[in-house]
């Protein structure tokens, strides 16, 4: 498994996840996961093999890997306490207006369909800043700020104002994704940006990952 690396030092890596990899191990996943990766690269024991967050199979870009237990630990702290701030592309349907705005609302499980989530009264409280760099009638090129960590936040919240993601096959609905799937091959959203404080240095690191060629081609 080739995954490129964006920035490593002794204490941490960030990778660009390649689409279609699995994070973490589970016994439902057959195949090599990032988390298989990272315990083979790396030399000291660290929980879930320094994983510090997760994103989807399909989604690209930044993911954060402790190498010791102290910074897996700090780094944890800081997304429990939302001090680090992630930034992420996605291509959606429709021109979004307007074009800088804010969505929120509660996410949670669907009592019907544990695999999914939803707007749901009792749901934890979520919130995704936005601002559009480009759309037309067909697709919008959006920036995404999600100032909470739920699963599937984003793709929950762009289904919500009804501007779900292309290529979406949980949220977008079946027959719009099957069709978003003749052109393009997975959920188009991408991890751009995420900067931290390094736990040693006490300094702002802010890591990039290059725009995926599948995204700049529908873009």
């Amino acid at each position: 498994m080739k995954i490129p690396i964006l920035f490593e030092d002794e204490d941490l890596l960030v990778i660009n996840k390649p689409p279609g990899i699995v994070v973490n191990r589970a016994q439902s996943v057959k195949e090599e996961t990032i988390e298989d990766w990272a315990g083979k690269k790396l030399t000291s024991q660290v929980e879930r093999s320094g994983i510090v967050h997760r994103i989807d199979k399909e989604t690209s870009g930044c993911l954060l890997i402790a190498k010791t237990p102290h910074v897996f630990f700090e780094l944890q702290r800081q997304f429990k306490e939302r001090e680090i701030h992630k930034t992420y592309l996605a291509i959606v349907h429709g021109s979004l207006v307007p074009e800088e705005g804010e969505i929120r609302a509660p996410v949670g499980r669907l009592p019907w369909n544990r695999e999914r989530f939803g707007i749901v009264p009792g749901g934890r409280e979520a919130m995704t800043k936005y601002k559009v760099r480009k759309s037309d009638d067909n697709y919008s090129f959006v920036e995404l700020y999600p100032q909470t960590g739920r699963t599937h936040q984003i793709r929950v919240h762009l289904k919500y104002i009804n501007h779900p993601i292309v290529g979406d096959y949980l949220y977008a609905g079946r027959k719009t994704s099957r069709a978003d799937r003749q052109v393009v091959g997975r959920v188009m959203l991408h991890a751009w940006k995420i900067s931290f404080t390094h736990p040693s240095t006490k300094k702002l690191v802010t890591v990039e990952a290059p725009i995926p060629d599948d995204m700049m081609k529908v873009a």
